[in-house]
């Protein structure tokens, strides 16, 4: 999808995805919400263990990047594709150490509020062109 024009209104855009991918990214994000959710409770305490939260968010997290990836191959040269896999790496880390994991899961919610909300000239900014 291109840049949108100053004619161009966002009806007009078009999806490219097959509608079956389209709702099951919807269904993913809803359950991966779902699990980020979850997670924060055992931050706050909750008497869940902490580790299969962080397990829930790591694998609904690289289904959604593996979504991602077929509609954009070149996510990872791009800055917003290496917040994901830093974000991806820290919730890994979140599963294997309990001591850290509040500390950590705090850490994501800012990387994350900052990357949703930068503007799209830095999140979709390739940092990497590859070979020619």
């Amino acid at each position: 999808m291109g840049r949108q024009g100053a004619s161009e209104k966002p009806s007009d855009r078009r999806e490219t995805r097959p509608p079956l991918l389209r709702w099951l990214g919807v269904v993913l994000r809803g359950v991966h919400l779902a699990t980020v959710i979850a997670l924060g409770a055992t931050v706050l305490g909750a008497p869940l263990d902490g580790r299969h939260q962080a397990i829930a968010v790591l694998v609904t997290g690289i289904a959604m990047v593996a979504l991602d990836l077929r509609a954009k191959p070149h996510l990872f040269a791009e800055w917003a594709g290496i917040a994901l896999i830093a974000k991806l790496a820290v919730v890994g880390w979140m599963a294997a150490d309990a001591a850290l994991r509040p500390l950590l899961y705090w850490l994501i919610v800012g990387w994350s509020v900052l990357f949703a909300h930068a503007p799209a000239s830095f999140r979709h900014r390739v940092w990497w062109h590859g070979r020619r």
